[in-house]
């Protein structure tokens, strides 16, 4: 078996790297994660004293998270076609849900799988830098908070579906591991990093006839 896990830990090559789009305030992070009991959220998470983002950080996100996954999959495919039970396994995030955007052209694009291609994931990623630079993220419908890393896991989940619609003999998933203790966090968060790995781990170990083109949090099968 040979496969691949994006932004984690495992077999053949890895891409270990993530970028939250963001310079964050620590201290004020982790207090407001500890007053959570989670990721901030509620009256617990003003992101704008928690978070500044620039048009700089939101390139390096994209470019990190989606781009540079992608290109390490586009790399590995060759090898991986020579395997009997090729898998990928792209970790995602549930801030990369459609729900978290509101511009209800991008959901509607980044939904549709039948027309979705990378061009038009590209497209749209594109057009949110266009606007992050001419400051209306919110006049277009663009999240307002850590924006990047948003579109940066929802353009990774779009993917996984073209990848698995690309290549039927592959199993492409995409999942996310939960709030995990990493340097990403502040180090803060529910899970350690073994925990984290679990569910990845468990993709990545799919029986032949397993299921893909999925998106799942945790070892819970979710929508996109």
């Amino acid at each position: 078996m040979n496969f691949i896990i994006t932004d984690t830990v495992l077999n053949v090559q890895v891409n270990n790297a993530g970028f939250i789009g963001a310079t964050l305030n620590a201290d004020a992070f982790v207090r407001a994660t500890e007053l959570s009991g989670g990721w901030p959220q509620g009256e617990h998470a003003n992101w704008n004293e928690l978070a500044s983002q620039t048009s700089e950080t939101a390139e390096e996100c994209l470019n990190t998270n989606y781009y540079g996954a992608k290109r390490m999959v586009e790399a590995l495919v060759p090898l991986l076609q020579l395997s009997d039970s090729p898998r990928i396994v792209n970790v995602s995030s549930l801030l990369g849900l459609l729900e978290h955007i509101p511009n209800e052209g991008t959901k509607e694009v980044l939904n549709d799988i039948e027309s979705l291609t990378e061009e038009r994931i590209d497209e749209v990623l594109s057009k949110f830098l266009k606007d992050l630079k001419e400051g209306s993220l919110e006049k277009e419908g663009w999240p307002t908070y850590l924006s990047a890393y948003i579109l940066s896991k929802a353009s990774m989940n779009a993917y996984t579906r073209i990848l698995a619609k690309k290549y039927p003999a592959f199993l492409v998933n995409c999942v996310c591991p939960g709030f995990v203790k990493t340097d990403i966090t502040c180090n803060t968060g529910l899970f350690n990093a073994a925990e984290g790995a679990q569910s990845p781990v468990r993709l990545a170990l799919l029986p032949h006839a397993g299921p893909s083109g999925l998106f799942y949090s945790r070892d819970q099968l979710s929508c996109f």
